[in-house]
């Protein structure tokens, strides 16, 4: 930081320094934030993609499974949504249950799972939200607190001028800065991230559709 800046900060008072410091705090978990979503959204698209691939070779259903267990990673995405549907696919047709029931099991099961992928990737985007929309009002109450301590201190000034009150107000509108920092990064991330995770819940809805029709297949040929 600049030296200029930081007097202006040293200087400020303590209304615009505890604004400046909750900025400057909110900036840095959501940037955290930013990273860690980055790297596990990324993580996701590739898995799904490399399950795709292994789900739509001729290697079968059981092998799949067996692949997807014996993985040393746990698994997310499209390959949790399989593992938990033909699990209970294969309980419900070891029990010999009639085939409308196992449909509905097994698809009221992949929906919760579902459910749980959308939740994991959605984890914590609403604070990057809030942190979009409320930093820059944070920023502007330090800025209108200080503005207002500048010229409160000149009604006391024998003489008014420019550079009697421009340190103060120069203070005073780092706050705005440090919001605006703040917001537009997030912002930015928000937007990206559901945007990101809407395009992968979409691609995990049509997989979902997909294998229901595979497992109705294979039931009718157990049925046969």
């Amino acid at each position: 930081m600049d030296l200029s800046i930081l007097e202006l900060f040293l200087n400020a008072s303590i209304v615009v320094k505890s604004v400046i410091v909750i900025l400057i705090l909110a900036s840095l978990v959501s940037w955290m934030i930013i990273f860690e979503r980055w790297i596990y959204i990324k993580k996701v698209n590739q898995e799904f993609f490399n399950f795709e691939t292994r789900f739509w070779s001729d290697s079968g259903l059981e092998a799949l499974l067996l692949t997807s267990q014996e993985g040393e990673h746990e698994p997310i995405g499209a390959e949790y949504i399989f593992q938990v549907g033909y699990l209970d696919y294969k309980r419900l047709i070891a029990e010999k249950i009639d085939s409308d029931t196992i449909i509905s099991s097994v698809q009221r099961n992949m929906q919760a799972a579902l459910t749980k992928e959308q939740s994991l990737l959605e984890k914590h985007l609403p604070f990057l939200a809030t942190i979009a929309s409320v930093s820059p009002y944070i920023g502007l109450f330090g800025t209108v607190w200080g503005i207002m301590n500048s010229f409160r201190g000149l009604a006391g000034s024998s003489q008014a001028t420019l550079s009697a009150v421009a340190p103060g107000i120069s203070e005073a509108l780092i706050a705005t800065a440090i919001g605006l920092f703040a917001a537009i990064p997030a912002l930015i991330a928000y937007n990206k991230y559901i945007s990101d995770s809407d395009r992968l819940i979409s691609s995990f809805e049509g997989f979902k559709e997909e294998f229901s029709s595979v497992l109705h297949r294979d039931m009718q040929s157990h049925i046969k």
